[in-house]
């Protein structure tokens, strides 16, 4: 329920109406008392899609401002749906990269127009 309104960055729609996103892609495990491990696997709507790891930034910022538990979390592009996914996946699961990324001003603002709820 948390990323289903999520919206696209380049069209009107959100990521669960695209179907980037399903019930189905997340899994939730737990590790430990009280922790859990989430993973999200997204399909991009074309093989090249330049916004991908856009997607996946903003999957990320908004579950981990949302899950109300501790949570190890990891975001991976569904296996074979993008030309590029082995370096986005290991782009959207650096704490670094992502940190650097939400410190870009323009990016942030994209970010946060995505994961706003809806009115």
């Amino acid at each position: 329920d948390i990323i289903r309104t999520i919206r696209d960055p380049e069209k009107p729609n959100t990521l669960e109406e695209l179907e980037v996103v399903t019930e189905s892609c997340v899994e939730v495990h737990e590790i430990g008392e009280d922790e859990y491990l989430v993973i999200i696997r997204f399909t991009p709507t074309v093989p090249h899609c330049s916004l991908a790891t856009l997607i996946g930034l903003c999957l990320r910022i908004k579950l981990q401002r949302c899950l109300p538990f501790r949570h190890k979390l990891e975001i991976y592009i569904s296996e074979g749906t993008h030309s590029t996914e082995e370096d986005i996946n290991k782009q959207i699961n650096d704490k670094e990269r992502v940190a650097a990324a939400m410190e870009n001003p323009n990016l942030r603002e994209i970010v946060e127009q995505c994961v706003m709820e809806p009115d």
